[in-house]
């Protein structure tokens, strides 16, 4: 990690890893809902349980493995070999999801979905930092989630349409996607040599005690506000097909589609996010996200269902057609999520950056481990939280639209302490 500039091809390869995991991500957030209600005949409150799984999963998985990829030498280097296991069974697990006739089967190839994609997430994601400098990161993260972002527009546009002919394709075009994203970061990305300190490290627990002792609290104030906006965003995530489906009326796949114009805008926006953080910092760059995200969720929520169908623009491929055969249309709700998604990426792209950056080389999968540790546990508590909302409110889901933006500024309340975390100009 010598160089003193940013490496665009080589960050534009990095990041078809993480378009890999978006669209098996952005697959399973949008029909494993549909799955459970439909097919297996769950309530909203078992829907949100189930979906937190993966978090489960990633929660005891993920952050040790940061560390253990820290501690890793071979010969393909400290992160490749855990992408190079985890990659190929992540995708015959998800292929089999959508063809699982039975509960327990259907839970025994999540589970086994899960538990692979937790083992090479951490390591895949570590190496944005290793092979970026500090004063880069928030660029280079804007990159891969530009890449990232794509993936999920594939799951959810590609994957909406293929869900009409069957529900098994999306899940077969991502278990292939993620092979061959999976075959150009092994092919092309080359692991640093150099690893920085090479002694004993601290643990990830030691770590984290570290920061909770640290006086100036920068780093525990900045691991706190990712586990909150975290509840905020993915319990709208996780729940949004329902709530298109049961609130407004559309259909799942529409419903799919209406979603697909926050992840089309938060890629158009990652990288100029990660420049804007350049200019006027990261921590200015993230609170200005978190309060247009809380305003654009109180918006969804107080507007009639109607009001939020109604027609502003043709709108191609992301827009959803109105009357039945008629033309794609952008609508009231889909401006609120164009601006949604362009929020997220002004939050997103900058706050791993910011906790990498607390750190040297050395330790990089280490506090990758604890950014994924406070974000899995919000994604935990986010979707139960919003279950047993939906639930107790007689299956409203537009209740997450008012509970979200509580989380969110909370947040940004304590992103107004944070001091730390921009980026090294060494």
């Amino acid at each position: 990690m010598s160089s003193s500039r940013l490496n665009y091809g080589k960050t534009f390869l990095l990041g078809f890893g993480f378009f890999g995991v978006s669209v098996v991500w952005g697959v399973y957030n949008a029909f494993v809902p549909i799955f459970l209600s439909e097919k297996f005949g769950l309530s909203a409150a078992l829907v949100g349980f189930f979906m937190t799984l993966d978090n489960i999963a990633a929660l005891f998985i993920q952050p040790p493995v940061g560390a253990w990829s820290d501690r890793l030498r071979s010969p393909l280097g400290r992160r490749i070999p855990f992408i190079l296991i985890g990659a190929p069974i992540t995708a015959v697990a998800f292929g089999l999801v959508p063809i699982a006739a039975i509960l327990p089967l259907f839970v025994a190839c999540t589970s086994t979905l899960l538990l692979s994609a937790a083992l090479w997430r951490t390591p895949l994601v570590a190496l944005m930092p290793d092979i970026t400098p500090s004063e880069f990161r928030s660029q280079a993260n804007g990159i891969v989630n530009f890449m990232g972002g794509i993936g999920v527009i594939v799951a959810l546009q590609a994957g909406g349409a293929l869900y009409k002919m069957s529900p098994s394709f999306p899940f077969w075009l991502g278990s292939a996607l993620v092979l061959v994203s999976a075959l150009i970061v092994y092919l092309f990305i080359e692991e640093p040599k150099e690893y920085g300190d090479s002694e004993k490290q601290p643990s990830m627990l030691e770590s984290l005690k570290e920061i909770y002792n640290d006086p100036d609290k920068s780093g525990l104030r900045i691991l706190l506000a990712i586990f909150f906006w975290f509840i905020g965003y993915s319990a709208v995530e996780t729940f949004f097909t329902l709530y298109a489906k049961n609130h407004l009326g559309l259909n799942e796949g529409d419903g799919a589609t209406l979603l697909s114009v926050l992840p089309l805008f938060f890629v158009l926006a990652a990288m100029p996010s990660g420049f804007l953080a350049g200019k006027i910092g990261r921590r200015l760059t993230i609170s200005i996200g978190l309060i247009i995200l809380s305003v654009m969720f109180l918006l969804l929520f107080i507007t009639p269902a109607e009001a939020l169908l109604t027609g502003i623009a043709p709108l191609p491929l992301v827009g959803i057609p109105l009357v039945e055969g008629g033309a794609r249309m952008l609508t009231l709700a889909g401006v609120m999520l164009i601006l949604c998604g362009i929020a997220w990426a002004f939050i997103n792209i900058n706050s791993l950056p910011m906790v990498v950056d607390l750190t040297g080389l050395a330790r990089v999968g280490t506090f990758t481990g604890l950014y994924y540790l406070f974000s899995t546990l919000s994604a935990i508590v986010g979707p139960n939280v919003n279950g047993w909302a939906i639930q107790l409110t007689g299956n409203n889901y537009n209740m997450i639209m008012i509970i979200a933006p509580v989380f969110l500024l909370i947040a940004f309340w304590l992103m107004m302490g944070v001091k730390k975390g921009e980026a090294n100009s060494s």
